[in-house]
């Protein structure tokens, strides 16, 4: 019988975080003070994420970061997750290639969220912090993190995309089940959300208008912290346990990928899978194609501009160097997840422009 799944033992799962932005040769463009426009601190960050976070997101010296034991222990809860050799994938399309995918959903909450949720939350937890505040489109990274705050005892409040919780009401669910407070954005519960309101009272919601209410919350609110499930550093930095293990499974089945696609939303995920074995490429030379696959509706890697961008709608949160549609992109009503965010994460739209990876 031919093996279709490599699950590496509980001992083998990488206890270090991969940090590419050690290795690359062109560093990510720092992120601005909308106000003055002069780089911002790990000190200046602290204000709106947890200081461990704050730190890592600016590191640019360490190439591999320390798991917390406990982290580490909670992750063995669901980790290694599989690599799956799909034979019948092959078969269907007639290829003589041999695909693979790595299979986040085995966990309890069903996406590779978990996997920056729960550091996260430890480190707000360690820090003293009480509650953490969130987005979320389809309601992934609001599940996760609604779980993680639980785990830690922390109290979550997640702001959904309106249209999006209208069309996935069990998604926000799932987050009240652990716990959490979950409103549809925009919302009248912030500043932010009544000037949107405001200006378009039928707007559907977005990533952006949701990003604003959380940011929100968390600088008007003692003890509580903003937590991001992709797009900023630090997330990918956490999600790099996805490629490590794969770089492992890939060994065991005797293989070294050509190519490796993911699809793009802000590059939590594509960066998780993809960052461990970019630094082949870039350290070692080796020859793989690093492909990000995004939807037609949000070509922002394929049509966008690299340019400083608020991640935002209300313009709260820092400038970011990115390959943006705009901070005031309004997804189509049809959709509004995760994957019609309208900027791309600083480290990969560095490395697109570098031209070490490209998307379609």
């Amino acid at each position: 019988m031919k093996q279709k799944k490599f699950i590496l033992q509980e001992s083998e799962i990488p206890t270090q975080w991969y940090n590419i932005q050690a290795d690359m040769p062109n560093k990510p463009l720092p992120p601005l003070n909308p106000k003055t426009h002069q780089p911002l601190s790990a000190d200046d960050l602290s204000h709106i994420f947890n200081k461990e976070c704050s730190k890592q997101e600016l590191d640019q010296e360490h190439a591999w970061i320390d798991i917390p034991e406990d982290v580490l222990e909670k992750y063995t809860f669901y980790r290694s997750t599989p690599l799956v050799r799909a034979y019948a994938l092959e078969e269907a399309l007639g290829t003589p290639a041999h695909i693979y995918f790595k299979n986040e959903s085995t966990n309890p909450l069903g996406s590779h969220k978990i996997n920056s949720a729960l550091p996260q939350c430890y480190y707000c937890k360690q820090e003293g912090d009480t509650n953490v505040t969130t987005e979320t489109g389809a309601g992934q990274w609001g599940a996760a993190l609604s779980y993680a705050a639980k785990l830690y005892g922390l109290e979550a409040a997640v702001y959904q995309v309106k249209i999006t919780m209208q069309q996935k009401p069990y998604r926000s669910s799932i987050m009240r089940t652990f716990g959490a407070t979950v409103e549809g954005s925009p919302s009248m519960s912030t500043r932010a959300g009544k000037n949107i309101i405001t200006r378009d009272p039928h707007h559907p919601g977005s990533l952006g208008t949701a990003i604003s209410e959380a940011v929100e919350l968390a600088t008007t609110t003692p003890g509580c912290k903003y937590t991001l499930g992709s797009v900023l550093n630090h997330v990918a930095l956490h999600q790099t346990v996805i490629g490590l293990e794969a770089e492992k499974q890939m060994a065991m089945a005797g293989e070294y990928p050509d190519t490796v696609i993911a699809c793009f939303g802000g590059g939590s995920n594509f960066g998780g899978i993809a960052f461990p074995f970019m630094r082949h490429k870039i350290k070692d030379g080796k020859n793989t194609e690093f492909i990000a696959a995004e939807p037609e509706s949000c070509p922002k890697l394929t049509r966008g501009k690299f340019e400083y961008d608020f991640g935002d709608e209300a313009g709260y949160t820092p400038l970011l160097p990115m390959y943006t549609l705009g901070h005031d992109f309004k997804p189509a009503n049809i959709h509004a997840g995760g994957l019609r965010y309208h900027g791309a994460g600083m480290i990969i739209s560095q490395l697109i422009k570098d031209g070490y990876m490209h998307g379609v």
